[in-house]
């Protein structure tokens, strides 16, 4: 049987269940024109489609956009493309970034019970192993590819993982198929380039069946990362912190080294955080855990923020900057606040309002009680200090008078009028649950703010 038989494609997608579209990651080079091809030949239970990125990185980008799309034209393949703007941050590199960008574009496109195809295989696998040997991973970075995973509302699946290159170039050359050659492939200083053009075809002199071994031994590593995942999930379960999401300091303390590192790369996997290295790892697992508890501890890398408050971690999104200026507001419109900190909306109140951040001042949260600090609200409330500058506040406009902390409660006159209602959605830490999503604002029996 051919080594890329569209027939035995058919089956392995159908096995998979669902009739959902396949949508073909389709670059135009070798690798996704011969996966296009063979699955316009093969008895699909499914429409097929194709997604072609512009990352923007060659002058000839839209050419190639153009030969996708004629490409597509000819087999009857629906065609969707998608422009990337690219500014990596500090830090980081253009190719992890342009990765990063093209897995987010994939994921936006997929619809329930959607299939992204991407043509990696078995000389990819070879070289995503030794990349990973060459860092230094553990066996879930030896495990390279899987063949299937989840993404977006749909799955990533990677068919092409048992057929080599040869047999890619084989398969195009029978059927008279042309791609387009990317430059940048050639281009030594990458290092998968170097591997892909130097040292693969020094290891297949000595032993010609090297790439499928390679990826042999990628399979076992990816038996034993699931294992250390299942157990991993059983003691996650057992160190869960008070607030979801987040991990007991105390229960993870309580584990021995090796536990709690796959503890904190699965509770991480599983926020949707990608795992950072070893020593970042350490960190984590080490000072966060021994901090002082009075201690604001965090361990930051790109896309990512573990911090400790009491007794409990949380992973995190970087932190947006809170707003210098004061944003005046009627309360009748609901209020898109910047930086992504959500929206307002208030409801039984007709007054004109400022949203302030990061300032201090006294609340009365129930009426006829006390005046308390904003400090020991936060801290009943159990917000952590570093959340506490990016909730809004709500005065009466060119007034110290403040009639509620956004998600915690209303601040009461001395002789309350009927409340009002605020709203705070939209924000990024609804999951965390230390947040109400309505609280009261506070109005004096005649009218408007309290003191």
């Amino acid at each position: 049987m051919d080594a890329l038989d569209p027939e035995r494609l058919a089956v392995d997608l159908a096995a998979l269940g669902g009739r959902g579209r396949c949508w073909i990651a389709y670059s135009g080079g070798l690798d996704s024109t011969v996966l296009l091809h063979a699955l316009t030949r093969a008895p699909l239970a499914r429409p097929l489609g194709a997604i072609h990125i512009d990352h923007g990185l060659q002058p000839v980008a839209r050419d190639w956009r153009r030969h996708c799309r004629e490409r597509c034209r000819v087999l009857g393949v629906r065609f969707v493309a998608r422009a990337l703007a690219l500014s990596p941050p500090p830090g980081e590199s253009l190719e992890a970034h342009a990765r990063a960008a093209r897995y987010r574009a994939f994921a936006a496109l997929l619809d329930d019970d959607e299939l992204l195809l991407t043509a990696h295989h078995l000389d990819d696998q070879a070289e995503t192993l030794l990349l990973a040997l060459l860092r230094g991973s553990g066996v879930h970075g030896l495990a390279a590819m899987p063949g299937c995973a989840l993404l977006g509302r749909g799955r990533l699946v990677r068919p092409l993982l048992g057929v080599s290159r040869a047999q890619l170039l084989d398969y195009a050359r029978r059927h008279r198929l042309d791609w387009i050659e990317d430059p940048s492939n050639d281009a030594l200083h990458h290092d998968r380039n170097l591997l892909r053009h130097q040292v693969l075809p020094l290891l297949r002199g000595r032993w010609p069946a090297a790439a499928s071994t390679i990826a042999r031994s990628a399979a076992h590593c990816a038996e034993a990362a699931t294992l250390i995942d299942r157990q991993a999930g059983c003691d996650l379960a057992a160190v869960a912190g008070a607030v979801p999401g987040s991990l007991s300091v105390a229960g993870l303390s309580g584990l021995e080294p090796p536990a709690r590192r796959a503890v904190a790369r699965l509770w991480l996997r599983r926020q949707g955080f990608a795992v950072p290295g070893r020593a970042r790892l350490e960190r984590v697992v080490g000072e966060l855990l021994t901090a002082r508890v009075d201690a604001a501890p965090q361990v930051a890398w790109a896309g990512c923020e573990v911090r400790r408050y009491r007794d409990d971690l949380y992973a995190l999104q970087p932190l947006p900057r809170p707003p210098d200026a004061a944003l005046r507001w009627v309360s009748g419109r609901e209020l898109v606040l910047p930086h992504g900190l959500g929206e307002l909306q208030v409801s039984g109140a007709e007054m004109a309002l400022e949203v302030r951040f990061g300032v201090g001042g006294r609340c009365r949260p129930r009426p006829g009680g006390p005046l308390r600090s904003l400090k020991k609200i936060f801290q009943e409330a159990g917000v952590p200090p570093w959340l506490r500058p990016l909730v809004p506040l709500l005065f009466v406009a060119g007034t110290d008078r403040l009639v509620a902390v956004a998600g915690v409660c209303g601040c009461h006159p001395e002789q309350a009028g009927a409340p009002g209602w605020l709203r705070w959605s939209g924000h990024p830490w609804g999951a965390l649950g230390v947040f109400r999503e309505v609280c009261e604002i506070g109005r004096a029996a005649g009218g408007e703010g309290a003191q």
